[in-house]
Order: C-alpha cells, then structure tokens, then sequence
C-alpha cells in the first residue's frame, strides 16, 4: 500500500515538476515561492488589520503572529525531524530542481502549513476573504512542488496541519473577542446604573 501510495505521490510530482513546466511558469513560481517576497506585504495587511480593524483587527494581528510562530516551529523543527523525510530535490536524479537545495526534511511543507495556517485563521475572521486566501496559500504551495523542494504529500499534509492550527486560534481569537465585548457591555452597564 505504501509503494502505491508512493507511486501517486511521484506521479503528480512528475506532472507538476515536469510536465507543466514552462519558462514563464518557472519565473512565476520562483517568485512566489520566496517568502522574501511577501514580508512587506504581511507586515502591511498585519499592520492595516491592526489600526483599522478595531478590537478583532488588533486581536488577529497579533494572534497571526502567534500563530505563524508556533506552525513554523511546529512544522521545521518538530515535525520534520520526527518523519525524516528527503526532499524531492535531494532524493531525485532527475528532480527539476529550480532553486538551492537545502539539506533540511521535506515533510510537513513548512510554507504550506504557515500558508494554509494563516489562511483558515483569517478565514474564520474574515469569511469574505475566503478565496484569495485560500488561493493564495494553494498557489505558494503548490510553487513548492513545482521548484522541486517538496512531494505533493508534503504540500498536503502541511495544508491540513496549517488548517487545523488556522482554525484553532481563531477559535481562540473569536472567543478573546467575545469575552471583551461581554467585559466591555457589562462595565459600561453597571456605569449607567
């Protein structure tokens, strides 16, 4: 069972390594797939969300932090050293291999589960924006795959073990957000009697 597992896992590994590669995909996915790239642009959404989003906008600020921290954490230093997995790039011949190879595990992809992570938090904050985050988050990880640092089953298990981190601290934020309006309704109720 394992071995045909397997044998899924390189097929569509192959078709989104090799068969959809093309010069103009190949500049899109290295681009997207640097987290360099995206640190101005979180700080900015983090920081709009922060001084335009009142209470909750300040709570999901800093609980996307959080939870950033934690998922990454999670996902580099625990979880991949648990499951010792070789990346794509390190362990095929054959693997297009489009940016520098690192000698790190392959399993969880840690940009799957920071990406799907911050996804299904803001999701649950902010349902309207449902589909460019979860597009978004799709996109960086299947960039993974793509440049040949990750197997699909990486880029899978991460999005599930991001989604489930995502939701539980909104949960958290939401239920922060409730106790301070229950808090703030109460003192301004007991001020007017």
């Amino acid at each position: 069972m394992t071995d045909f597992l397997y044998s899924i896992d390189l097929a569509v590994f192959y078709f989104i390594n090799h068969t959809i590669a093309n010069p103009a995909m190949d500049r899109f996915f290295v681009f997207i797939t640097d987290v360099n790239h995206w640190y101005i642009a979180y700080l900015i959404l983090l920081g709009i969300a922060f001084i335009k989003g009142g209470r909750i906008g300040k709570i999901s600020a800093v609980g996307a932090l959080l939870l950033i921290v934690t998922s990454d954490q999670l996902s580099s230093f625990f979880i991949k050293h648990w499951v010792a997995r070789v990346r794509p790039c390190n362990a095929l011949s054959d693997c297009r291999s489009l940016i520098e190879a690192s000698g790190s595990y392959s399993f969880p992809s840690s940009h799957a589960v920071n990406n799907f992570a911050a996804a299904a938090f803001f999701y649950r904050i902010y349902p309207d924006l449902k589909w460019v985050l979860f597009i978004t988050a799709a996109l960086v990880a299947i960039s993974r795959v793509y440049v040949g640092r990750h197997y699909p089953s990486d880029i899978a298990g991460g999005a599930l073990i991001g989604s489930l981190l995502g939701y539980l601290f909104a949960s958290i934020a939401l239920r922060l957000d409730s106790y301070i309006k229950e808090r703030y309704n109460k003192t301004i109720t007991e001020e007017v009697k």
